[in-house]
């Protein structure tokens, strides 16, 4: 099971109202992923040479006070803490790595749910009807955005191996199915210095392309290699900066469904989340082809 949601803005209505109509998404996707969550923004860039990093803690009452008079005397911490249920964005002037390395050992106990100029993680192990609600999703206005409601197949029901998955800075992947060689693939990314929070097969994914992106790759050649690389059926939705792919396994053995207007770009795992947008009677509407990259960036609409 598991549903994946989409959404691309191409005009300012619709990224003022992006939060508001990606929840309808989930609401709609709840009963195919009820064990939790999570959605990635892309919004509102960091000043250069900073960067955004949003942080889950555990703990019922998290100390992100604290937390912001470490950063500012570690980085000059520019801004925060924005709160939103259990997480809290900061925004950290410096290398994204090192503000990782420096949260790492300094507070283990925080995850980073995601660092980079635009993007914004936020996910839980709750009913999506319940996440749409406590983390305020219907306020927020962004470029474009991802969302996963996830029935966990191959790992624990927990926040941390709740989708989106992000092991690069400004990117993330979200992904219905699973993949069967994900434990040699983690060993080989270890080797190669990608670093993982959880034994999730998701995220050897967003792992994956992390190190092709490093390697030289554009997203959409990256996503070719999971043609060859990754066994096992995926439908793929992945964030960029700039905006968002969607790939499937050579035999599509996992649904997807994609839409296109004037106004915005929208795929899911089935039409009914695509329905309650607005103008989605007027779109044009497709199955994606397996095996095929489809992508969609600020610069060009393709």
């Amino acid at each position: 099971m598991c549903g994946i949601a989409g959404l691309f803005s191409k005009s300012g209505s619709i990224e003022e109202q992006l939060g508001a109509h990606l929840s309808a998404m989930l609401c709609q996707l709840a009963d195919r992923g009820p064990d939790s969550a999570g959605v990635a923004f892309y919004r509102d860039p960091a000043p250069a040479g900073s960067c955004k990093v949003s942080l889950f803690s555990p703990a019922p009452e998290p100390p992100w006070r604290e937390l912001a008079g470490e950063l500012a005397e570690a980085f000059g911490a520019e801004a925060g803490p924005e709160l939103r249920a259990s997480h809290a964005l900061f925004v950290v002037p410096g290398d994204g790595d090192a503000i990782q390395a420096w949260l790492a050992e300094r507070h283990p106990e925080l995850r980073v749910m995601s660092i980079g100029s635009r993007i914004e993680i936020y996910k839980e192990a709750i009913d999506p009807r319940l996440f749409v609600e406590r983390f305020e999703l219907t306020k927020i206005s962004g470029s474009h955005a991802l969302g996963h409601t996830r029935m966990a197949t191959e790992s624990r029901v927990t926040t941390e191996h709740s989708h989106p998955f992000s092991t690069g800075l400004d990117l993330c992947l979200v992904h219905n199915g699973s993949l069967s060689n994900h434990n040699r693939l983690r060993r080989m990314l270890r080797h190669q210095g990608i670093e993982f929070q959880t034994d999730n097969d998701s995220e050897v994914a967003a792992g994956y392309l992390t190190w092709r992106l490093r390697e030289g790759d554009d997203i959409e050649t990256a996503l070719r290699g999971c043609l060859d690389d990754l066994d096992g059926f995926y439908t793929f939705a992945v964030g960029t900066a700039d905006g968002f792919a969607v790939l499937r396994d050579p035999i599509a053995c996992k649904p997807a469904v994609m839409a296109e207007t004037e106004d915005w770009v929208a795929m899911a795992s089935e039409y009914r989340a695509i329905a309650v947008l607005p103008g989605a009677d007027q779109a044009e509407v497709w199955e994606p082809e397996p095996g095929r990259v489809y992508s969609w960036d600020r610069a060009v609409v393709a």
